[in-house]
């Protein structure tokens, strides 16, 4: 294959990549929505939710993969153990981010679980050889800077909090940069991406249930009435619009939106795909600002183009940056 016709093919990927990861984003943004009515209207727990969440993933997938896609649930045993690692890193994400949020509030938790793009792009470049010019790391400090202003959390007294919970937030930011890594990894390995989504969120659901029984209770009595405990896994009792939501909820943005994100990884390098993840906190103040009357902040709009700006940098560049799996 000519050099002329290779560029093509790899330009050709990756356009298809961002529109592939994109899309992945906007199912994710959808994610607050819904668990702001679970936890509001339905009083749901972070540790119990995220069970849940993981838990109809894993069984939905499961069910279509039996149904029209048997292959997919063969998993060769040499990807067994790194798929469980796969896993334990999506759970040590979700649990993170659910405490981080338990004590820092929304806006600080989602900075902090943001600052993962850096991390990405650094160990990206370490152990794939992925390209870290100053294009790339222009456009995460400004995207870094953006999630700050969409987040509200440049404002003081937002940064108010315990150690600990500006811990469990970097902490959160390298599960996601954890998470991003191993889908890249996953793609190197011919994995195929919905059999690494299926197996990571079952491996995923069966650590948060033990994490339920067994840790949960173990925590301070006011981490405990936060995050929930096995008591909780069951608070949504009868109620049928609340298990819909909840199923809903697996289905459309987490299903959705992971399911995607993991097959752009096929695509474009770990540290581009978390970059475009990053337009995760503008789009979802689009939505509540649309969804639930929720207004933009002048700040939030300025925080949005700067994420976009630091997006539209990358995808000007004239070197490729995707190196093929």
């Amino acid at each position: 294959m000519t050099s002329y016709a290779q560029a093509v093919k790899t330009e050709s990927r990756q356009k298809k990549g961002y529109a592939i990861c994109l899309t992945s984003t906007v199912f994710w943004s959808f994610t607050a929505i819904f668990i702001r009515h679970l936890t509001e209207q339905y009083g749901m727990l972070p540790l119990p939710l995220a069970f849940w969440r993981d838990l109809i993933v894993f069984l939905v997938v499961g069910v279509v993969f039996a149904l029209f896609f048997q292959q997919r649930l063969r998993i060769q045993r040499k990807d067994w153990w790194f798929l469980a690692a796969y896993g334990g890193v999506l759970s040590f994400f979700n649990s993170l981010w659910t405490l981080s949020v338990a004590l820092n509030g929304a806006a600080v938790s989602t900075v902090l679980a943001y600052s993962s793009p850096g991390i990405t792009a650094l160990v990206g470049w370490r152990l794939f050889k992925e390209k870290l010019g100053w294009v790339k790391i222009g456009a995460i400090l400004l995207s870094l800077a953006g999630t700050v202003l969409v987040a509200d959390a440049w404002q003081a007294q937002y940064w108010a909090v315990k150690p600990i919970g500006i811990l469990a937030g970097l902490a959160s930011g390298l599960g996601m940069a954890g998470y991003s890594l191993m889908g890249r990894e996953a793609s190197r390995r011919q994995i195929d991406p919905w059999s690494a989504l299926w197996f990571s969120f079952g491996t995923a659901s069966l650590l948060l249930l033990g994490f339920n029984l067994f840790l949960s209770p173990a925590l301070p009595l006011d981490l405990r009435e936060s995050l929930g405990t096995a008591r909780e896994l069951f608070s949504l009792g009868a109620s049928l619009p609340g298990w819909g939501l909840l199923i809903a909820l697996g289905i459309l943005p987490t299903i959705g939106g992971y399911g995607l994100y993991t097959v752009s990884l096929g695509y474009l390098p770990a540290s581009i795909a978390n970059l475009i993840a990053t337009l995760e906190p503008g789009m979802t103040a689009l939505w509540a600002f649309l969804l639930l009357g929720e207004r933009l902040t002048p700040a939030q709009l300025i925080g949005s183009l700067m994420i976009l700006t630091g997006l539209l940098l990358l995808r000007l560049q004239k070197e490729p940056e995707l190196v093929e799996p």
